[in-house]
């Protein structure tokens, strides 16, 4: 097997799409422990370096700004400059490997997406999209590599987890919503399945990011005039991401919407119980015993991304159960 030395990868995406393609770099640096590591990523998704020690070096690519070109170009010249040997790419887009060609760098791995791939790629993978966005990212190292795929892991110390705890935490990225993206049911559901836990003498843990204030709040007012003495109110506790992963893996089960926190409850390998509305659990949650998805199977979902870009009026996906909820806790 050929030897790398010096490595460079770029994903582009959310938090989430970091963790999904940390199998990626648990396999290199299994394969190659004396490679060094260098992840090219959105300056959003910086929170993330947080969660892992893998990652060697790091520099931040903006490329859904005005300014992509620019972006693409300082890609190019630090590439260049490296001196890497092998670079590994997630993006489909067919220029990518006119990108990485021109890098200079002896070995390029990218999806094979057009013919030009095929001629400036050392291995053009082929793209298989109908499976665990994990398994797809996978499939770029499966050639160098000699590891089986591994779910997400972040590096946490063992922490002892608080039986009876259920942490909730009930937002989506303020992008999704700016974009027309609606993942997720509102407050009155959230506090109707908070009541029901407290009522079946579980600890619950309320959490959420910056973009998730107007939620809380909102929740908060529902919870007005509950017996709380079982409720902790941790948002805005959290100082960073790697803060709210220690707290999901000492608690006994998480619940969520599709968002960055259900991944991160699947690499601290904490039971996830995740809401899927129109977006397909299959591609973005692995499914056992332990990763739940919770569906309302109307005929029309999953149509986000696949059939549409933006939710449609109705929402029925997202007409849920929440005693199927508490039943499965």
């Amino acid at each position: 097997m050929q030897s790398f030395k010096n490595i460079l990868l770029i994903n582009f995406g959310g938090i989430g799409d970091e963790i999904l393609f940390l199998p990626v770099i648990q396999s290199l640096k299994k394969t190659y422990p004396e490679a060094k590591i260098t992840l090219c990523l959105e300056g959003r998704s910086k929170g993330f370096l947080s969660l892992t020690n893998l990652i060697d070096n790091s520099f931040f690519i903006d490329i859904k700004t005005k300014n992509k070109y620019f972006e693409m170009l300082k890609l190019y010249f630090k590439a260049r400059r490296c001196r890497y040997d092998l670079v590994i790419s997630s993006g489909a887009n067919p220029l990518i490997a006119l990108l990485l060609y021109f890098t200079g760098i002896k070995t390029r791995i990218g999806y094979k997406t057009s013919n030009l791939s095929k001629k400036l790629l050392t291995y053009a993978i082929h793209l298989n999209q109908n499976q665990y966005a994990a398994n797809m990212y996978f499939d770029l190292v499966r050639p160098i590599v000699n590891t089986d795929f591994e779910l997400p892991k972040i590096n946490i110390d063992e922490v002892e987890r608080e039986i009876n705890t259920v942490i909730i935490h009930p937002g989506v990225s303020k992008i999704s919503v700016q974009k027309g993206i609606i993942k997720i049911f509102g407050a009155k559901v959230w506090a109707e399945l908070i009541k029901k836990l407290l009522n079946n003498g579980k600890k619950v843990i309320l959490t959420g990011g910056p973009d998730d204030e107007e939620v809380i709040n909102q929740i908060r007012n529902e919870l007005n005039g509950t017996d709380l003495s079982n409720f902790t109110d941790m948002y805005g506790k959290t100082k960073n991401m790697l803060d709210f992963a220690k707290l999901v893996k000492s608690a006994q089960v998480l619940i969520c919407s599709d968002s960055a926190p259900m991944h991160i409850g699947v690499a601290t390998n904490t039971k996830t119980i995740a809401i899927f509305g129109p977006t397909n659990e299959k591609k973005l949650f692995p499914q056992s015993d332990k990763f739940i998805a919770i569906t309302n199977n109307c005929d029309c979902r999953p149509c986000l991304w696949d059939k549409r870009q933006t939710t449609c009026n109705e929402l029925k996906c997202l007409n849920i159960d929440t005693d199927n909820i508490i039943s499965l806790i």
